[in-house]
């Protein structure tokens, strides 16, 4: 067996193989990451390991709120874990060091709070997923009956979810007269600054309404934008790199070269300097947001419950069948972009032609089925935002609808072909018995997700024009396979 990636190897690697390029040794802890995966490591700790040269002063501890994975893949590497940058042109690697520490917080409660009250940590970040922030999708509320937060307001000195540790850390921390650290979410939610400083206020409130009062008038919540493809590490991925840099990574994570990180420069206690590694500091990120969540990750959704039901396994090679292409370019262009106001200067032209660009990199082998999961918390934000816009003006809704109507056939859990579909979802076993008992009527089925009002809130399905278009949509993949329909789907 080949050698483990550690500290001790960074001297040993491949001259072409980049490494830290300060002393890890002088780092120390200045951030605190909730949800550490696969976009963490590609995106927020990538810009981290760029700055970290000019100030140490800015370390990531990391905390895996649920499964030990990254943890026991990352402990025996000193954190070091390897970036693979993959496009048509080839492969670059590079080794990070930004993160010291990887905290398992349901076995490690007490390190991850002691972490989280240090007075020189001084931003939270979280990736955490759009689930893990307990809320209703479908308003932006915290979700006052998920059984976490029950939970934690229940023993709100040990809890166990993002909004629950997130605020004992700041309770604790205004009783020693720490001031609060500045929580920067990496998510994609509908304004997330705003929403995760609505949720923690809430959730505060119900633990004591003078923390919530503090919460609400001292915890600086700047909004995001976050932009990079980052699909699931295969074992084939592991054995090439290995292959590469002469040492075993147990998980090293694999990208695109694009990236982008729109942040909202709002720190009161500070901040790195990530503008230095090519984020953009602005004062208003809605706009980029509702770009990115509308053209990226809709068009994403779209083209993954479509290429899922077609039998495409990855994004690129739906992308390789031009009625797919041509599908998402008119959903980007007539459905989304009238949708969007951007600020002087914005080039919409150039971003969805190089959204296109990406979704069809051969290298990165991103799964149809990876980008479908969770689907009931996204499709909100990613679809249902953009339809209501497109109501709204009386405008078509078409190829949004047909979005929709793959997500419903998916969330059935058989295929086209009659094999089984591993949904995986918070609500799957709600909406696999919504579907199994509509019978295989597609009219039913449409009817009855209708009604998860955390999905589709109050307004959707009372209007007509969303839920005949939907029916519509939905009644022809099951007529005539999804391959068919978008080849056959009108241009508006």
């Amino acid at each position: 067996m080949s050698r483990r990636l550690n500290e001790a190897s960074l001297s040993h690697l491949p001259a072409n193989v980049a490494v830290p390029s300060y002393d890890r040794r002088g780092v120390r802890p200045g951030i605190v990451h909730l949800g550490i995966g696969a976009f963490h490591r590609a995106h927020q700790a990538v810009y981290t390991d760029d700055v970290l040269a000019l100030d140490p002063g800015w370390g990531i501890v990391a905390a895996s709120l649920r499964s030990p994975d990254t943890q026991d893949a990352l402990e025996p590497q000193n954190g070091l874990y390897t970036v693979s940058i993959r496009s048509e042109a080839g492969e670059k690697l590079r080794v990070i060091g930004s993160i010291s520490r990887v905290i398992l917080a349901p076995q490690e409660p007490d390190a991850l709070l002691a972490a989280l009250i240090d007075p020189h940590v001084r931003i939270v970040t979280l990736t955490v997923t759009e689930k893990g922030y307990c809320h209703d999708p479908a308003t932006g509320k915290l979700d006052e009956t998920h059984p976490d937060i029950v939970h934690d307001l229940g023993h709100w000195q040990n809890p166990r979810s993002a909004p629950g540790l997130i605020v004992e850390a700041l309770r604790r921390r205004r009783v020693a007269g720490t001031p609060p650290f500045t929580v920067l979410t990496c998510d994609n939610l509908p304004s997330n600054g705003r929403t995760v400083h609505r949720i923690l206020t809430r959730y505060a409130s119900l633990v004591d309404p003078d923390l919530g009062s503090f919460v609400a008038d001292e915890v600086a919540c700047p909004s995001t934008m976050v932009d990079r493809i980052v699909p699931a590490t295969t074992d084939e991925d592991r054995a090439r790199i290995e292959k590469t840099i002469g040492f075993r990574d147990a998980w090293p994570v694999v990208t695109e070269p694009f990236t982008q990180w729109v942040i909202e420069d709002r720190f009161p206690q500070g901040r790195p300097a990530w503008e230095k590694a090519g984020a953009e500091f602005v004062s208003d990120v809605e706009p980029y947001e509702q770009m990115k969540l509308r053209l990226l990750n809709g068009s994403h959704s779209t083209l993954a419950y479509l290429g899922f039901l077609a039998g495409y396994e990855t994004v690129s090679d739906a992308m390789a069948a031009p009625a797919f292409e041509r599908l998402l370019v008119e959903l980007m262009d007539r459905d989304v972009t009238p949708t969007l106001h951007m600020p002087r200067g914005a080039d919409l032209a150039r971003y969805k032609k190089a959204l296109i660009e990406r979704f069809k990199n051969p290298a990165l082998k991103h799964r149809t089925g990876q980008i479908a999961m969770d689907g009931s918390q996204k499709l909100p934000q990613r679809l249902l935002g953009t339809i209501r816009d497109r109501l709204r003006d009386s405008a078509p809704i078409g190829r949004l609808a047909l979005g929709v109507a793959a997500w419903m056939r998916y969330v059935t859990g058989i295929d086209e072909r009659g094999a089984p579909i591993d949904v995986r979802d918070p609500m799957a076993a709600r909406l696999r018995a919504l579907a199994d008992d509509a019978r295989g009527s597609p009219e039913r089925l449409a009817e009855k997700l209708f009604g998860v009002r955390e999905i589709f809130g109050d307004d959707l399905p009372k209007d007509p024009r969303f839920t005949q278009a939907v029916t519509r949509a939905l009644v022809q993949l099951y007529r005539d396979g999804a391959r068919r329909t978008v080849a056959e789907f009108p241009s508006e």
